[in-house]
């Protein structure tokens, strides 16, 4: 009897080992293919796409989220928004940080950005503060080009006691005076001076 118990469980064993090992049936194999002819390289391609755009929606989310902090720290000015840096840098110095917040140097488009960030320069940091604009004519002596190169489409330059810009080869960056009511002198970007960062707004 006990003989007869042992048989029947290695008879049960047997056939149990016999059914995992065997391959899989023809009707199991045909839904793993048709699986497997359901993800084409185009839907993989679609699928891909799809994760590229998310990630950039997530970056364009992180970017603008920042500048929101930028613009409550700062101020919100148009369409850029400007914050001020009190440390004193010399201009090629005061870009690069910028550039790695995210921005350039500021750079007035227009009398009524010139205007505003005057005033913000004047509350944030002091009355008399001169600061960096992002604007140079270290490519050619006389073309002010912005950070992207471009010729600059504003100016405000002191002209009624000292005939801006005129210093020549020695002073090729410019800075905004609060003292003069936001006129532009040309200075050695060398020179050590407080700077504001532009953000544009997205």
């Amino acid at each position: 009897m006990e003989l007869g118990g042992a048989y029947l469980l290695l008879c049960l064993f047997s056939l149990l080992t016999l059914v995992t090992t065997e391959s899989p049936t023809p009707k199991v194999k045909k839904v793993a293919n048709a699986k497997k002819e359901a993800v084409s390289p185009k839907m993989f391609e679609e699928l891909k796409s799809q994760l590229d755009s998310l990630a950039q929606e997530v970056a364009l989310l992180k970017e603008r989220q920042a500048l929101q902090t930028v613009c409550l720290q700062g101020t919100k000015v148009h369409l850029k928004c400007f914050l001020a840096v009190a440390q004193a840098r010399p201009f090629h110095e005061a870009s690069e940080d910028c550039i790695s917040r995210g921005g350039t140097l500021g750079t007035p488009g227009s009398a009524a950005d010139n205007e505003a960030l005057l005033d913000y320069v004047r509350r944030s940091l002091r009355a008399d503060a001169e600061v960096w604009l992002g604007l140079s004519d270290l490519a050619a002596e006389g073309a002010w080009v912005d950070p992207a190169g471009g010729a600059a489409t504003f100016r405000n330059w002191e002209t009624e006691l000292t005939a801006q810009p005129d210093g020549g080869p020695a002073e090729n960056c410019a800075a905004l005076a609060a003292a003069s009511g936001g006129r532009w002198f040309d200075r050695r970007c060398r020179d050590p001076l407080p700077y504001t960062c532009q953000f544009a707004i997205v």
